[in-house]
């Protein structure tokens, strides 16, 4: 308990500082991202104050939020979606899913949301770092992919834009995507987007710098 504590304290202070230094006004959510972690440093970090947690595939999204059925616990569904774990998401219905990465996923997700008369809330996912190895609407097609979402499929309720950074030691790279990302933020706040999700452990000050205001933080709160 006494090391998780430290970590997210640590990291609610790191979180804090580069928030001031970019706005004070600036409102910072982040998601414990679940993914490697037993449930009992779970159970730890809800504790502590924890209350958004982050997994990366259905089945394990669905073991976690069953068991931690008794907590009131805000599930985030941040990895790739395969179209035959749709329905079972739904299902699941959770707080946000991070990583709607086509039109023609968000196209099969309505149509089977329809069907079950369910909704989702989702985030559409970004490529701005232009990595053959990322999901992701392209930037330049970002924002009209948005709109087309927004206007045909009323069954996936859009809340902003995902992306994941360069996998790259420089700082450069990083910020050229995420303030790229932010660019295209801006240009959807019309369309009611309020949620800019990037920066991850290795690089969330940076994401933090260039206007990110949701964070998808792992090892940096689950290592011992």
């Amino acid at each position: 308990m006494n090391v998780l504590r430290n970590n997210l304290d640590k990291v609610i202070s790191r979180i804090e500082k580069a928030r001031i230094a970019y706005s004070r006004h600036q409102i910072i959510n982040f998601i414990a991202v679940s993914k490697y972690s037993e449930i009992l440093d779970i159970e730890k970090m809800y504790e502590l104050g924890q209350r958004a947690f982050g997994e990366n595939k259905v089945q394990d999204l669905k073991t976690k939020s069953q068991t931690l059925t008794d907590l009131p616990i805000q599930w985030h569904m941040i990895g790739t979606l395969q179209e035959n774990k749709i329905n079972a998401l739904l299902a699941l219905k959770p707080a946000l899913f991070h990583s709607l990465d086509s039109i023609k996923l968000a196209k099969t997700i309505e149509k089977k949301a329809e069907g079950s008369q369910t909704s989702l809330k989702a985030l559409l996912q970004v490529n701005s770092s232009y990595e053959n190895t990322k999901s992701g609407v392209l930037p330049q097609e970002a924002k009209e992919i948005y709109q087309e979402i927004s206007k045909n499929c009323p069954h996936i309720k859009l809340e902003g834009i995902m992306t994941i950074g360069p996998t790259s030691n420089n700082t450069k790279a990083i910020e050229s995507c995420f303030k790229k990302t932010k660019d295209i933020f801006d240009s959807l706040q019309s369309e009611g987007a309020k949620t800019l999700s990037m920066g991850m452990s290795g690089d969330f000050e940076i994401a933090i710098a260039c206007g990110g205001n949701m964070l998808r933080l792992g090892s940096v709160l689950f290592q011992k």
